[in-house]
């Protein structure tokens, strides 16, 4: 899998939407048959068990989907952001389920990038390539009680001692925080912290002191795994240390950027399905002798999800090119997470009214999609700081 060299003509084909090409949406068909068969079925019983099985991982492992966009020398598949862009969104549209989408995504497309792009070469052997087979499952710890969208005011403490480090503190709201076998953590490694005082360490779960405090229930994403998490006395090796001692807020803010992204993309794929499952419905709905779909107030509510839901795209795709195209995007991609969270918010609930009291139902997943998006507007950075961002870029 590669993408075309510089300068050569893109192969879009008829009603292939920019940034992809024909080669993009053979891969959509392969996401989009794996998922269909292999996922959607089971998300109900994942969901009532809460947690999906770690053999799932493995499969897509084995498929190669936990490694789109990385490398062929670690295992990849030699692909781009915009393949892995393609895998999101169709986990999301097929699979219905905030939860699987979020427990495989914080591993393939959150805790294993920062490897890759700051890691050296042993740290990509130890962590990266078992992650792209799907033997390993990361997970990224920044959020602490204290600390959320405020990455500065992280307090877990990582002392400096002889041959490495050793942390204590507290981290929580981790995504794979129960069975990840590796966290990417965010610690202060000088009493100050802040922005110049944070580092990045990649920690084995298995290390003593390392502790599981409890596994969160939450409003949504049932069929993942979020946890608290504690460090009391944890050694940590120095060659851990992922990229420069004290630069880990420089690695936060580039791993949010293409977080956010993600966060978009999924909540792409997540209109989409709603706009259909709405349609569907209408057409099959009978109310007065007739399908609801023929009422005037249905056909207005359905045009407005699928405007939303197409002005959504628009703006996520545009925003992906210019990030894959290396474009500086900040203010893009903030706009992008904010506008489509919410909209997504907004989507979910109308297909609720449509769907009636069956939308509360779990055969329709309505009432899922709806508990699933709420985190939106929250995670990967709140709506206000989203706002926040882009005044700034204005010099506001």
């Amino acid at each position: 899998m590669s993408e075309n060299p510089a300068g050569a003509a893109v192969d879009a084909g008829p009603g292939i939407p920019p940034p992809f090409t024909r080669e993009h949406e053979e891969l959509r068909e392969t996401v989009r048959r794996f998922v269909e068969n292999e996922i959607a079925p089971h998300v109900d019983e994942w969901e009532d068990a809460r947690l999906f099985p770690r053999e799932l991982f493995d499969r897509c492992g084995e498929l190669g989907f936990l490694g789109l966009k990385f490398p062929e020398e670690y295992g990849g598949q030699g692909g781009s952001y915009l393949h892995d862009a393609i895998w999101v969104e169709e986990l999301s549209r097929r699979g219905a389920s905030g939860g699987v989408a979020a427990g495989i995504n914080a591993h393939a497309s959150i805790a294993m990038p920062p490897v890759f792009k700051f890691g050296d070469e042993w740290q990509r052997r130890q962590w990266l390539v078992p992650g792209i087979r799907g033997e390993k499952i990361g997970a990224l710890g920044i959020t602490e009680p204290g600390a959320g969208s405020d990455v500065a005011s992280i307090r877990t403490f990582a002392r400096k001692v002889d041959g490495g480090y050793v942390v204590n503190g507290s981290k929580t709201f981790i995504t794979n925080g129960v069975r990840a076998d590796f966290l990417v953590c965010a610690v202060k490694t000088t009493e100050k912290g802040g922005h110049n005082g944070i580092s990045f360490l990649v920690i084995d779960t298995d290390s003593p002191g390392y502790e599981v405090v409890t596994k969160l229930e939450k409003l949504g994403w049932h069929a993942s795994d979020t946890g608290e998490i504690s460090f009391t006395d944890v050694e940590v090796p120095e060659e851990h240390l992922l990229g420069d001692e004290n630069e880990g807020f420089r690695l936060i803010m580039a791993n949010f950027a293409w977080e956010r992204l993600l966060m978009a993309i999924g909540a792409v794929g997540a209109m989409d399905a709603l706009v259909d499952a709405s349609i569907t419905y209408a057409n099959q709905r009978q109310a007065f002798g007739r399908n609801i779909g023929s009422f005037q107030a249905i056909r207005h509510k359905i045009a407005e999800m699928a405007t939303t839901a197409a002005a959504a795209k628009t703006l996520t795709y545009d925003t992906l090119r210019r990030f894959d195209e290396g474009e500086p995007v900040i203010r893009e991609v903030s706009m992008t997470k904010l506008m489509t969270q919410r909209a997504l918010c907004e989507v979910a609930d109308e297909a609720l009214q449509i769907h009636g009291g069956y939308g509360y139902m779990k055969e329709y997943g309505i009432e899922r999609a709806l508990r699933d998006a709420r985190l939106g507007p929250i995670g990967g950075g709140t709506d206000e700081i989203m706002k926040d961002i882009i005044g700034k870029t204005f010099g506001l």
